[in-house]
């Protein structure tokens, strides 16, 4: 059998990244360089991050600032923040991408699906009919067309101006 190779070149700087405790998420935040660290939008309790290993193009993730797991422990404020966000984010890959749909969830803990549970954060996806092909069923990839660098270039022109 003919094995193919498929090339993730932006993947070998988190394989061969130095893996630091504590919070990707809180010290993320933290940081000033926000095209570096992919932070498209902030606001005072929450800010809107690229997935640096996305589902699909335009994959971001809304976070707030408070480091929790739990969302019975994020304020009224808070909660309002996250949703507004979404919804700037959802208007933003609207006129980025044209989807047709969108994903929009909430993985709480490690049996919910959260990769990183010890920080709540919500994903928005676009999606388009029939972007779901063979690749994911038989051979667990996806194709991402466009670098995640230009992707952030795009929809952080577009955050800009709403």
């Amino acid at each position: 059998m003919e094995h193919k190779t498929l090339w993730a070149p932006w993947r070998i700087d988190y394989i061969l990244s130095e893996k630091d405790d504590g919070c990707i998420f809180c010290k993320t935040s933290k940081k000033d360089n926000d095209r570096e660290n992919l932070i498209l939008n902030r606001e005072e309790h929450s800010f809107a991050i690229m997935n640096k290993y996305p589902y699909n193009s335009g994959h971001l993730m809304v976070v707030p600032y408070k480091h929790t797991h739990d969302i019975e422990e994020l304020s009224e404020d808070e909660l309002l923040s996250i949703h507004k966000q979404i919804r700037l984010s959802i208007k933003v890959l609207k006129k980025a991408f044209n989807p047709d749909g969108f994903n929009v969830g909430l993985n709480i803990g490690k049996a919910g699906g959260a990769g990183i549970d010890e920080h709540l954060h919500y994903h928005v996806i676009p999606r388009w009919v029939g972007d779901n092909n063979f690749m994911p069923v038989i051979s667990d990839t996806r194709i991402v067309p466009q670098s995640i660098y230009e992707t952030y270039d795009l929809l952080k022109n577009f955050f800009k101006n709403n």
